[in-house]
């Protein structure tokens, strides 16, 4: 099962639990941030786990992308503008990285960035 229909799966399970879409949302990056920095710590032997939790990261970033393109969301069109660019260089950086070209650390910056974000919002309702 892949990243993006692991979201899917998670989104439709909301209904189903008390869990709040932004907690969906903060669970999935916070598993695949966790995937990313675990894999990146173990090393070569771990390059394998390393490019999984990559890959998922990028479709977890496609689908954000594809939801914020849909003139139907209700973000604030800053917002909206804001993350598209994000996944953007999410894609553009995960590249540099598989390429041995990049560092990951900006991709785990973003994540947390959006993991903080996601918290403050939770705190707020």
């Amino acid at each position: 099962m892949n990243a993006q229909s692991q979201a899917l799966k998670a989104y439709a399970q909301n209904a189903k639990t008390t869990q709040t879409p932004r907690g969906t949302e903060y669970d999935l990056f916070a598993r695949v941030t966790y995937r990313i920095k675990h894999a990146a710590e173990g090393g070569p032997l771990d390059y394998p786990k390393l490019v999984k939790a990559l890959s998922d990261n990028q479709k977890l970033w496609t689908a954000l992308a594809i939801d914020v393109a849909d003139e139907r969301n209700q973000l604030p069109q800053n917002l909206r503008a804001q993350i598209f660019y994000l996944s953007e260089f999410v894609q553009q950086q995960t590249s540099k990285v598989l390429t041995r070209k990049g560092r990951i650390t900006p991709l785990l910056e973003v994540n947390s960035a959006i993991l903080k974000g996601l918290s403050r919002q939770g705190s707020k309702t």
